[in-house]
C-alpha cells in the first residue's frame, strides 16, 4: 500500500512539473504571438501609407522582410547559438507565425483576382514568391557569413 501511494504521489509530482512547463510554453507563445502581430501591424501600415498605393505592399514589406528574418535567425540558431526546441518553437512559431502574413496574402491576391486587376494579382504572386524566397537565402548567407 505504501509503495502505490509513493507512486501516484511521484506520478502526480510528474504531472505536475509537466503542466507547469507546458503553461510556460503557451505563455511564451502568446507573448511571442502578440509581439510578431504588433509588429506585423505597424510595420504592414507603414509600408502601405509610404507607398499610398492600392497595391497591398504593406503584405508585401511583411512577408519579405518576414521570410529575411526566418532565413537569418535559421542560419544562426543553426550555427552560432544553441537554443532549446522551446525557445525555438516561441520564436519561429510564436513571432514570426504572427509576423508573417501570407494568408493576409492570400486573401489579397484573391480580392485583386475578384476585381478583374490580373496584372497586380499576378504582380503580387511573383513579387511576394520571388522576393521572399530570394531573401530566405540571403537571411541564410548573412547569418552564416556574421
Amino acid at each position: 500500500m505504501e509503495r502505490a501511494v509513493i507512486k501516484v504521489a511521484t506520478y502526480w509530482r510528474l504531472l505536475v512539473i509537466m503542466g507547469r512547463m507546458f503553461t510556460q510554453k503557451i505563455i511564451g507563445l502568446a507573448i511571442a504571438g502578440a509581439l510578431g502581430v504588433l509588429a506585423r501591424y505597424g510595420l504592414a501600415g507603414a509600408a502601405q501609407r509610404l507607398f499610398a498605393s492600392e497595391f497591398p505592399w504593406g503584405t508585401v514589406v511583411v512577408n519579405i522582410t518576414g521570410c529575411f528574418l526566418a532565413g537569418f535567425l535559421w542560419s544562426v540558431v543553426e550555427s552560432r547559438v544553441t537554443i532549446s526546441g522551446e525557445t525555438r518553437t516561441i520564436v519561429f512559431i510564436g513571432f514570426l507565425g504572427a509576423f508573417t502574413t501570407f494568408s493576409t496574402f492570400a486573401l489579397e491576391t484573391g480580392a485583386l483576382i475578384r476585381d478583374s486587376q490580373w496584372l497586380w494579382a499576378a504582380g503580387n504572386v511573383i513579387i511576394q514568391n520571388g522576393a521572399g524566397i530570394t531573401v530566405l537565402f540571403l537571411g541564410l548567407i548573412i547569418g552564416r557569413l556574421l
